[in-house]
């Protein structure tokens, strides 16, 4: 990546769709967050079509996908189910992550080593039908190495560990976290994998994970929701996108 490229940031409207479930009916539309969070700047849309339909249902990604004015990122577990789902939609990228029934959201990364004899068959029709495949993974060298070998486009680098340290007060366990993701970023970049990184960011969190100068795109949804209750939706990815610009200027400076 080159320190002139501007650093891109994906808004996740998932948890709008969650509000809207928890009574029922059209409200609040996650579209029109997509349409908020175009207003204030976002460069992309990320929304999770889960297996249990529990926040983006598919009607939504039907709206989402015919003219936001934003890339679609999809993010899908690798079944045939969503392969088919993202072939009809054809979303700019589908990130492939792992998912538990049980979890409340998505709790590490896809196990891409373990899970390599599956994933080529997801992985190879998304890319015939030009749409970039990234993969939700930990910074760990042979999931960085197994996700290059099976020709993903992109790794999007699971964050949660390093935002968990840094709620729990761990100074050790963050900056060993962050030690992790700046290896796995620079790794990634060496093996031709465009690097984006997400899970968890806050005001807080952003700005060293913002700094790290092989990571080109953040992918921010629940924190941006939940600060819009307080601050509004573009107001908080405004404040959001400055943090990032911010810190990508001082460690380019």
């Amino acid at each position: 990546m080159s320190e002139t490229d501007p650093l891109r940031l994906g808004v996740n409207i998932d948890h709008v769709a969650t509000i809207r479930n928890a009574r029922g009916g059209g409200l609040p539309d996650p579209v029109r967050a997509a349409e908020a969070a175009a207003r204030a700047g976002a460069d992309g849309i990320t929304a999770h079509l889960r297996e249990d339909r529990r926040h983006i249902g598919d009607g939504d990604i039907e709206r989402l996908a015919s003219g936001i004015g934003l890339p679609l990122n999809l993010e899908m577990a690798a079944t045939e189910e969503m392969l088919a789902i993202a072939l009809r939609h054809k979303p700019n990228a589908c990130c492939i992550v792992p998912e538990k029934r049980q979890e409340v959201t998505t709790e590490g990364g896809l196990d891409v080593v373990a899970n390599g004899n599956h994933l080529p068959g997801i992985i190879d029709p998304l890319k015939k039908a030009g749409i970039r495949v990234s993969l939700f993974i930990d910074a760990d060298a042979a999931q960085i190495e197994a996700s290059a070998k099976l020709g993903a486009d992109i790794i999007e680098l699971h964050t949660g560990k390093y935002c968990h340290a840094h709620h729990d007060g761990d100074d050790a366990a963050f900056a060993a976290e962050l030690e992790k993701l700046k290896a796995g970023a620079v790794l990634a970049d060496s093996l031709g994998l465009e690097v984006h990184a997400g899970h968890g960011l806050c005001f807080e969190t952003v700005a060293p994970i913002a700094a790290i100068p092989q990571v080109v795109e953040l992918n921010i949804g629940h924190f941006l929701i939940g600060e819009a209750i307080f601050i509004g939706l573009e107001e908080a990815i405004a404040k959001m996108r400055g943090l990032m610009i911010d810190a990508r200027a001082g460690e380019n400076s």
